[in-house]
């Protein structure tokens, strides 16, 4: 985690709003994880997350997970091996998937999410005269993936078909999950999914791909037992059938504690015996799960003062973004000691989605440089401040 001294100096170096992203912490992250898990389980990465960190989190990983073209290109440009990615999502195209069947080296594994997709697929192969890897994706209950019976289906209509290598299955039901008992309960269907396989359509399932859903401590009283969790998770692997090799797909758990976000108030005032900081960022720019910023205390602290419990010299400041909307609002009745204009606040475990997630353009604002501190604490921009208003510009004037 980034120092307030550190935090500071990119601050001046870089201006605000910023995104900070601590590399450093990746590799330990990782390490911890695998310590935790049964050894020939792998991990996966869903881009989505946080695509900024890939060249130092891509060598730690089996597998990346993209969901759109755009994040095929960025694997793409970086060099990523073809095997390394798996394309997910409930809209594929023909060229999106021809692009990742057709890399160098073995295709990209593809998941199916309906019928129509498994046509395209076994289109694509066949047009490129490739053997395309394949998951299945089961569905939760929602528009992502296929009902059981359609999976047992597409399985049927898979198997012995010369140009689809039907690996296996992949689930995702949802994020922040604090259960072992949900964990274990869902690791379990997916081995009884995997013997049906066997027994219906004679398929020994190589791979079982799983989104656990490992959870982020975003606001005061959300610490849960992560060891306790990564315990039940690993007990419930090891009781899948041992012909399946199980690759763990994580987004936010992985990077979210990599992230800073600097945010520098450019007013103070009191409103109706309220106390109002103005930031120069906002919630366009950090959104944290569940959007739930006004409701609850993020982790933030305020560089060179003092912020938490109520103390000598604190006041409650109502921390808002540069919006023209109530909305705006990164905190409530936040006790801060020696906040005024030109104070930085920093906004911890911002390394997932805030990025990529928030209402990036939305009143033409610009986007924040992004830095990338690497093991030997020096900085570089991985992607400079833009201006979005070119993005909102109509193309031909009103005259």
């Amino acid at each position: 985690m980034l120092s307030d001294d550190e935090l500071l100096r990119l601050a001046d170096d870089h201006g605000t709003p910023l995104y900070a992203f601590d590399t450093r912490d990746l590799a330990p992250r990782v390490a911890r994880l695998r310590a935790a898990l049964p050894r020939d389980v792998a991990l996966c990465y869903a881009v989505k997350a946080n695509a900024f960190v890939l060249p130092a989190l891509e060598p730690l990983v089996e597998r990346l997970e993209v969901c759109s073209p755009g994040e095929l290109r960025i694997c793409r440009a970086l060099g990523v091996p073809g095997e390394k990615v798996v394309l997910s999502g409930v809209n594929k195209d023909e060229p999106t998937v021809d692009d990742a069947v057709r890399a160098a080296g073995v295709p990209s594994v593809v998941t199916v999410e309906s019928a129509s997709q498994l046509a395209l697929v076994r289109r694509v192969a066949r047009a490129r005269g490739l053997r395309v890897p394949v998951l299945l994706r089961l569905s939760s209950g929602n528009q992502f993936g296929l009902d059981r019976a359609d999976l047992e289906r597409a399985a049927r209509e898979a198997t012995g078909d010369p140009f689809l290598e039907l690996r296996g299955v992949q689930f995702f039901s949802g994020t922040q999950k604090v259960s072992v008992r949900r964990i274990s309960r869902e690791v379990a269907r997916l081995g009884e999914l995997a013997c049906e396989l066997r027994d219906g359509c004679g398929l020994e399932t190589a791979e079982v791909e799983y989104g656990p859903g490992l959870p982020v401590a975003y606001f005061e009283g959300d610490e849960t037992d992560e060891g306790a969790l990564l315990e039940g998770l690993a007990e419930a692997i090891d009781d899948l059938p041992r012909t399946a090799r199980v690759t763990l797909e994580l987004g936010r758990s992985l990077v979210a504690a990599c992230g800073t976000y600097l945010t520098r108030v450019v007013d103070a005032k009191e409103v109706a015996g309220q106390r109002y900081a103005i930031v120069d960022g906002g919630v366009h720019q950090l959104v944290y799960y569940g959007q739930s910023m006004a409701m609850r205390r993020p982790p933030v602290r305020l560089l060179g003062g003092r912020s938490g419990a109520s103390g000598a010299g604190e006041a409650p400041w109502n921390v808002c973004g540069s919006l023209c909307t109530t909305n705006d609002i990164l905190a409530k009745q936040l006790p801060l000691a020696g906040l005024a204009e030109g104070s930085l606040l920093a906004f911890s475990r911002s390394g997932a989605y805030c990025a990529a997630e928030g209402m990036a353009l939305f009143l033409s604002r610009d986007l924040p440089c992004v830095v990338l501190v690497g093991a030997d604490g020096a900085s570089e921009i991985a992607r400079e401040g833009v201006r979005t208003d070119r993005f909102n510009a109509p193309s031909v004037s009103a005259r």
